[in-house]
């Protein structure tokens, strides 16, 4: 068992500049699970509801993510609705409803508490810290988090943060935990509190990848179009853990591919809404899209 990821499953409603979409596929585990599916593969725990639809379960098939954590339940499954401004950063969550999510419990099936990576994505910290105490394994842990656990149970956040191996969160999050707007200085105080490795995401202007003395920087792609910026973070963490789970080699050098190939796969996701984007990629498109990368980056 390599990589385990649990999450939100949801059908989302979005409103962008170039458009809108109802009851697409959603939330975090989905995103990181088809991310990360092209690297590895991902065994999901969630619930749906039993208005989920099956073409979502034959996606789910057909990129080899492994369902025998995903709990059907009785209900509507989890939806939220999100609309963009014209500069697509600035969102405003038009409706949440939890549905069977709010009960949501991830209790991991035996095979997968012996996982060699963990990809806690965004949920409420409480379950995040029940995930991880029913691990048998060492397993490399990355955890990704959002302004309102911050706000709502940052106590919480604070003693799982000295449980992971890596802290994936993006600058205005930073900012929050930190109190510092100085990247050097925010990543030193997130390293304090217990991660070993750090990603600080940017959105639109890349990432930064810290550990111990070292930093790396990878810069946003420039891109004709952006339909969706829904879930490119989710997308980012996924393939970057899948990437990690595939190579088994946590070096400084090759962390830097897994962020390369986080930020391939995020800038997939965004050129068309809900996970279009990255639902039919070859692998071709992956290292066409790698050297573009490093065509920016090169001097």
């Amino acid at each position: 068992m390599s990589l385990v990821i649990v999450g939100s499953i949801a059908l989302d409603t979005i409103e962008t500049p170039t458009g809108s979409v109802t009851d697409v596929p959603g939330g975090s585990t989905t995103y990181c699970s088809l991310a990360a599916s092209y690297f590895a593969t991902p065994h999901i725990v969630g619930v749906v509801g039993d208005d989920f639809p099956d073409t979502v379960l034959t996606l789910f098939n057909n990129h080899n993510i492994d369902l025998a954590g995903l709990v059907s339940e009785k209900g509507k499954t989890f939806r939220w609705g999100g609309r963009y401004a014209e500069n697509f950063d600035d969102r405003t969550t038009l409706f949440t409803d939890l549905n069977v999510f709010e009960t949501f419990n991830p209790s991991l099936p035996e095979a997968y508490k012996n996982a060699s990576h963990v990809l806690l994505a965004n949920i409420h910290p409480g379950l995040q810290h029940h995930v991880l105490d029913q691990l048998k394994s060492q397993a490399f842990v990355v955890l990704d988090t959002m302004n309102l656990w911050i706000d709502i149970a940052h106590n919480e956040l604070l003693s799982l943060m000295k449980r992971v191996n890596m802290l994936v969160i993006n600058d205005e999050e930073a900012h929050l935990l930190t109190g510092e707007r100085n990247y050097g200085k925010a990543a030193a105080k997130l390293r304090e509190m217990g991660p070993e490795w750090l990603v600080i995401k940017k959105g639109r202007h890349g990432a930064l990848l810290f550990h111990e003395g070292s930093v790396f920087s990878v810069p946003g792609l420039i891109l004709d179009q952006v339909l969706d910026p829904t879930g490119a973070g989710d997308t980012f963490a996924g393939a970057l853990i899948g990437y990690l789970a595939q190579s088994k080699d946590h070096s400084f050098d090759n962390m830097k591919l897994a962020v390369v190939f986080g930020s391939v796969l995020a800038s997939f996701c965004v050129e068309d809404f809900s996970v279009d984007g990255i639902t039919y990629l070859e692998e071709s498109d992956l290292e066409e899209r790698y050297d573009k990368f490093v065509i920016m980056s090169q001097f």
